[in-house]
């Protein structure tokens, strides 16, 4: 673990975590809502620093990105935790750590020992290395997947640099919940993302423990700034609605452009939700209203 980045020293050795909308106050001995973000007697700590939960060359389609560097491969690599909290997580055995423990699968710890238990040590050095090995497997370079990247932001933006310097493409997969200056710090190295935009109302944002404004925010930083692809995950009862479809294809196609590819994802029951798998007919409803808008339409999860 290293000293993380974004944060402010307070009174009696708290902490104020700047990374993400959630600006946590963490006392000492505690950690933010991400998990790896602790503070350490009053200094806050990144516990995820050069840790990894797993490292796998996937086709750039799977990310899903269909107009970056289509038919090539990418080294897909994931942390650990997560700062949001979406019931129907598909990755929650490494996102969520907190579920572990309450589920009795692994035993009680100090997120820094749950870490270790659930990560391996992988540096940056060790990282480029092997995305440069992978290269003669079509791979074009690593893409920071599976969690959520950006709690990850030290270790990300160490490797997107030294990436970069290599020649290699760097990519996020995201659900946008940064704040705006540690995300302008890390765009100038990133190629592509894809944006998990879950939802097109605040409400609907308020199950998972976070607000839409400031993803909105982070695509239309990112749109001018690197190859964006948005995904919207449609869960069953939530946000299949027309009219919460409609509001997020009118806000790709006047913010980001009628260009921007939209995937639309099938649910299926996850983490401690357990509502029926979308419909194929809501995601052709779906489908139908987007594509009037926007000229690339992805089913995904079919």
């Amino acid at each position: 673990m290293i000293e993380a980045q974004y944060y402010s020293k307070l009174a009696d050795k708290k902490v104020h975590c700047r990374l993400c909308p959630h600006d946590c106050l963490i006392r000492p001995g505690k950690a933010g809502i991400c998990f790896v973000r602790y503070n350490q007697e009053g200094e806050l700590r990144a516990l995820s620093y050069g840790r990894v939960s797993g490292i796998y060359l996937d086709p750039i389609e799977k990310k899903p990105l269909y107009f970056f560097h289509p038919g090539s491969t990418i080294l897909s690599v994931g942390g650990i935790g997560c700062n949001l909290g979406c019931p129907f997580c598909q990755n929650w055995q490494i996102a969520q750590p907190r579920d572990l423990i309450k589920g009795g699968i692994i035993p009680a710890d100090k997120p820094a020992g749950i870490v270790e238990r659930l990560t391996e040590p992988l540096s940056v050095e060790q990282l480029v290395k092997l995305a440069e090995d992978h290269r003669d497997r079509g791979s074009i370079g690593v893409a920071f997947t599976y969690n959520e990247p950006f709690i990850w932001f030290e270790y990300v933006l160490e490797a997107s640099r030294a990436l970069k310097a290599r020649g290699l493409k760097t990519v996020l997969v995201t659900n946008g919940y940064v704040h705006e200056a540690p995300l302008r710090e890390l765009l100038p190295f990133i190629d592509a993302m894809n944006i998990d935009v879950k939802g097109f109302s605040d409400d609907f944002y308020r199950r998972l423990g976070g607000r839409l404004g400031p993803v909105l925010r982070t695509a239309e930083l990112a749109n001018g700034a690197c190859h964006v692809e948005i995904t919207n995950l449609l869960i069953t009862g939530l946000n299949t609605d027309p009219a919460q479809i409609e509001g997020l294809v009118d806000w790709i196609a006047g913010t980001l452009g009628p260009e921007t590819p939209l995937h639309l994802s099938r649910y299926f029951p996850a983490r401690s939700f357990k509502a029926t798998p979308t419909s194929l007919a809501d995601l052709e409803t779906a489908q139908r209203i987007a594509a009037a808008r926007l000229s690339s339409v992805i089913l995904g999860n079919v």
